[in-house]
């Protein structure tokens, strides 16, 4: 006779059995193994559509939207599921419009928005350039926009665009297909989207991707960067770090940039899309970079907060244009998202500004062919990742490496005579003290070129000189260096001759 234990054990096993059973029935003895696998099965609800269609019944299936203009794209009342979002926009590849038109969602009558992003990020492509590239929940092709990310309400759903640019959007064409449903299950989470910039990125500081508290999962991150100096991607090189539910330290490190996304070598294969992850856009030139990750196999949860961050560069030491848009599910309410750019141009992408030249400046790099260090390499040095600051972006660099080190420069004068002089150096962490002799005799005081980040010195005049015509020998010598430098560098930007009147 079986004990009661074993045959309430026995009724339970058959019971999930029977389950099985009609389960399998169900399913025609097949598991849903894909999306695919599964089509045939009964499906809740009612189809709902919204979008831009001609309400006259004629042909004009788009909306204008003028600048500063805000236009409703859905206000519907009830419970229900987003399964799809489409877009196309004229005119077609507007920069401005890309990054100024922005997408704002609001579930179940929330006062603040759960996504409010510019309209081109939120598909995944930065920089205001439309890109075609294929991934599962969204992606851009020929012309088209689609989004698949499932975005469940329980009351309400309302989006709007609006338009910050200064450029009509002649056509934006949309549609929205969801199910309407009697409810869901009040653990439904939300779909949320937040736009981040920094501009220049902090020195020494992370990148901040996301910064949420509440129970949710974080499923992806879509990341554009930009460098300051052209041709390099030294920002690269910068970790992911993840705080879970309030950590101190991080408990995610990663070994790299493009190793998150998914890549590795810097995308040396180039631009590519799979469904997780991808490099949409690679301009070396421009030291441009816009990538994906999606967290659909490998969400992360949290249950107090999440903090997403991401270095630039080694020890977020390359200055950078960071933007990111962060996608994740939680339970509502949540926190208070960065305040949104009132300025438009604050969300166009970074320009670099032209190099800034000197007027009657005899550029150091100029300089090279006629100097002769005691010690140390003399080189050009490309200073193009500091927004113009040196002229012609270049400086004459010299690495001395101790006390009393010269650097004997030829400088040719058209005319002899009384000239005002104008040094312009540079300062840095590592950079000595000097002293500058013309012709062997010292002029002005000790320059102490220390400085806690690399910077312009300014002009700094060296006074009425009695100048020779033809060449000139300037003598810079090292005479020692800051107690907090740890190094007798010099940097030369350009010396200024003006004759005096």
């Amino acid at each position: 006779m079986l004990s009661i234990r074993r045959s309430i054990s026995l009724i339970a096993a058959i019971c999930a059995m029977v389950a099985l059973a009609l389960t399998s029935s169900a399913q025609g003895k097949f598991p849903v193994t894909s999306p695919l696998s599964g089509l045939y099965l009964p499906k809740e609800g009612t189809p709902k559509h919204e979008g831009s269609w001609d309400r006259s019944g004629g042909n004009a299936d788009m909306r204008g939207v003028a600048p500063n203009e805000t236009l409703t794209l859905l206000d519907y009342k009830g419970a229900g599921i987003i399964r799809r979002f489409w877009v196309t926009i004229a005119p077609r590849s507007e920069k401005n419009i890309h990054r100024q038109a922005i997408i704002r969602m609001y579930w179940d009558d929330e006062k603040t928005p759960s996504v409010e992003v510019p309209v081109g990020d939120f598909f995944g492509v930065g920089f205001g350039e439309q890109k075609d590239y294929i991934s599962m929940p969204l992606n851009e092709t020929s012309g088209g926009y689609n989004c698949y990310w499932p975005m469940p309400f329980h009351k309400s759903a309302r989006w709007t665009l609006t338009n910050m640019s200064k450029v009509r959007i002649d056509a934006f064409y949309y549609n929205i297909d969801f199910t309407a449903l009697k409810g869901l299950a009040r653990n439904t989470r939300h779909f949320h989207a937040q736009w981040r910039r920094e501009n220049p990125t902090t020195r020494g500081k992370n990148y901040t991707i996301l910064e949420a508290t509440g129970d949710g999962h974080y499923v992806g991150t879509a990341l554009f960067m930009q460098g300051r100096k052209k041709g390099s991607l030294g920002f690269l090189e910068g970790d992911e770090m993840v705080y879970i539910d309030g950590e101190d330290k991080p408990s995610i490190i990663g070994t790299g940039t493009e190793d998150y996304f998914s890549s590795g070598w810097y995308y040396d294969r180039g631009p590519y899309s799979a469904p997780y992850h991808g490099v949409i856009i690679k301009d070396e030139e421009n030291s441009r970079i816009s990538t994906y990750r999606w967290h659909i196999e490998d969400s992360m949860p949290f249950h107090k907060s999440i903090k997403f961050t991401i270095e630039h560069g080694n020890e977020n030491d390359t200055a950078a244009d960071y933007s990111s848009v962060a996608y994740w599910y939680q339970s509502e309410p949540h926190a208070a998202f960065p305040e949104f750019p009132t300025d438009p141009a604050k969300l166009l992408p970074y320009v670099a500004p032209p190099p800034m030249q000197l007027n009657n400046a005899i550029e150091g790099e100029s300089l090279i062919p006629f100097v002769k260090a005691s010690s140390g390499s003399v080189s050009a040095q490309d200073l193009s990742g500091h927004d113009g600051e040196w002229s012609k972006n270049k400086q004459l660099f010299w690495q001395p490496a101790a006390t009393d080190a010269t650097l004997t420069i030829a400088v040719p004068a058209p005319v002899g005579g009384q000239y005002n002089v104008t040094a312009y150096l540079t300062r840095a962490s590592d950079y000595g003290k000097i002293f500058i002799l013309l012709n062997g005799k010292q002029i002005g005081n000790e320059i102490d070129l220390y400085a806690k980040d690399v910077e312009p010195s300014g002009p700094i005049s060296l006074g009425k000189l009695d100048v020779l015509a033809g060449n000139n020998t300037v003598t810079i010598k090292v005479s020692g260096r800051n107690a907090n430098s740890n190094g007798f560098y010099v940097g030369i930007d350009a010396i200024v001759m003006e004759p005096v009147k």
